[in-house]
């Protein structure tokens, strides 16, 4: 399943307090269409997602498909390392009427990919949502190896992956042993061109919040042909991406936002705010 070439894993606006802020969000949300994105992640790991608690997750959900009023899939991030309390925000999203779900490998927990299969076998039995599994072993420090996808993308609403291993001879060989309706999005910004040279789908992004016209033109360019002019705009872009990085994210992109006048707050501990240093960096990269 394709939910287009831009996916934008949306940060969650904060307001003064630290509560979410529904009318930035909504705000947010208006301009991501406008400026390049297909598909939105919520209450991923961009959206602070550790530090949201269930029925903040629940609010956010049902305020963000409302307000996209079906113009792009939503894709809820409903995962965790308890597969209970994962089935259980799977259903409670599906009711509310997202398009997708995006579950992430258990953290922590160090399952073996036995494990692994069968955690993301049952939350996908629990639900008719299409499901995007998530492979990030920089995070959650297990890696769903390229069998274990395959083997997964057999089950009939398990439809992509979002896979931030950096690996790109794994990705190949996912791309390669599972059927063409099963999708690959690339989760770093930084492969975004490779990852489509390899016959990936796209990328969920965090950069998008501030480059995804440009993103898109690249992948347009590279589309049609033009393999020059979507290797320049990579090496013009590629700045940006690595910037969005400089600190812990999502971090980085809220400010960019709030330079942009785009408001989204701050973030929440154990985040901090960056550096003047930091700050004055990000306004060099946005001109």
């Amino acid at each position: 399943m394709k939910f287009g070439k831009i996916i934008t894993a949306m940060v969650t606006p904060f307001d003064g307090q630290g509560q979410i802020d529904y009318e930035a969000t909504t705000r947010l949300l208006d301009y991501l269409i406008d400026n390049g994105t297909d598909a939105v992640v919520v209450a991923g790991t961009t959206g602070e997602s550790p530090t949201l608690s269930h029925d903040e997750k629940l609010a956010l959900f049902r305020h963000v498909v409302k307000t996209a009023g079906g113009r792009i899939p939503i894709i809820a991030g409903t995962g965790s390392n308890d597969t209970q309390a994962s089935i259980e925000l799977t259903k409670e999203a599906e009711e509310i009427g997202v398009d997708a779900a995006l579950i992430v490998a258990p953290y922590y927990n160090k399952p073996n990919q036995r494990g692994l299969y069968a955690h993301f076998e049952a939350v996908a039995n629990s639900t008719k949502l299409p499901i995007m599994l998530y492979n990030i072993p920089g995070r959650s420090v297990v890696k769903i190896e390229a069998e274990t996808v395959i083997e997964l993308s057999k089950i009939p609403n398990i439809v992509s992956v979002k896979d931030s291993t950096g690996d790109l001879s794994s990705m190949t060989k996912v791309i390669a042993g599972t059927a063409d309706d099963f999708s690959l999005y690339s989760g770093d910004d930084d492969l975004t061109l490779p990852v489509a040279a390899i016959g990936g789908d796209g990328i969920v992004s965090v950069s998008s919040h501030v480059i995804g016209n440009e993103m898109q033109n690249m992948l347009k360019a590279y589309e049609n042909g033009n393999i020059s002019e979507a290797s320049r705009i990579h090496q013009q872009i590629l700045p940006v991406m690595e910037g969005m990085f400089q600190a812990p994210s999502p971090t980085p992109v809220k400010e960019a936002l709030n330079q942009r006048g785009v408001a989204v707050g701050g973030v929440r501990l154990p985040l901090v705010e960056l550096t003047e240093a930091e700050k004055e960096n990000i306004s060099k990269l946005l001109k």
